[in-house]
């Protein structure tokens, strides 16, 4: 694991609970950071807590449904309460939602995935950016998106619908927040080992994940631990020139 010094900085992930955002927090504890666990699974997220406790970190769970704008502030101003700032914010918290064709999907099923994945991104964006453009020092925001961020997949329009806005979102926000000194960037990983890949039914058949780690040059799918290398990349001084950027980890998934 490269070495980073988050010492006396704090950071916030939705979606933490699990996968990619569980090993992005104890990522952050691990170099220092103090972490904000946000997520529903109320019971995973106090978990995330103690294996961060019982390895030497500082951590708070809250409980954040980031389609409430109220949790989502609870959980900014938690970590002002606890910790005294914001310096980092992984915007991770998402849902794949029904694999069905566009036009067999409910409203319903659609304004789900686009609640959470997308506008649920933007309400965490809105209550951190209150936060630091208030701090001398400004902050980095990571919005998780994907590599259907960025291509089309059939059977996902509305998960591709959402992650292509929050790549839209993010370069935007890059722009408007600079001058505060807030960096914003996105992550677009490839197919990752998480629960989200098991509930679809990928990692569970045989066949439908050998086809789907044929997409990627390295024949395999990606680790949550893979990501959350890439996330404190970006959060470091070493990613000080990077604003606006959509950081693809996807082994070439998008570059055929």
């Amino acid at each position: 694991m490269p070495s980073y010094d988050f010492s006396d900085r704090v950071a916030a992930v939705t979606g933490g609970s699990s996968g990619i955002g569980r090993e992005t927090a104890i990522h952050f504890a691990k170099h220092g950071a103090s972490v904000v666990v946000a997520d529903v699974d109320d019971e995973k997220g106090e978990d995330v807590v103690s294996t961060i406790e019982d390895d030497g970190g500082e951590a708070v769970y809250v409980h954040t449904d980031v389609t409430d704008m109220d949790q989502i502030e609870e959980m900014v101003q938690t970590a002002i309460d606890e910790y005294g700032r914001l310096d980092y914010a992984v915007n991770n918290a998402g849902i794949g939602g029904q694999q069905l064709p566009a036009g067999d999907l409910s409203e319903d099923d659609w304004g789900a995935v686009i609640d959470i994945n997308l506008n649920g991104v933007w309400r965490s964006l809105k209550a951190e950016l209150e936060e630091m453009v208030d701090q001398d020092d400004g902050g980095v925001v990571i919005n998780m998106a994907s590599v259907l961020g960025q291509v089309g997949f059939e059977n996902s329009s509305a998960y591709v619908s959402a992650k292509h806005g929050v790549m839209g979102l993010t370069k935007t926000a890059a722009w408007e927040y600079a001058e505060e000194d807030i960096r914003i960037n996105a992550v677009g990983p490839g197919f990752i080992e998480t629960q989200m890949l098991a509930e679809g039914g990928i990692t569970e058949d045989e066949e439908l994940r050998a086809q789907i780690e044929a997409m990627h040059s390295q024949k395999r799918l990606g680790q949550p631990e893979e990501i959350a290398d890439a996330v404190m990349w970006l959060c470091s001084d070493g990613a000080s020139f990077t604003n606006g950027e959509a950081l693809m980890v996807d082994s070439g998934f998008t570059k055929r």
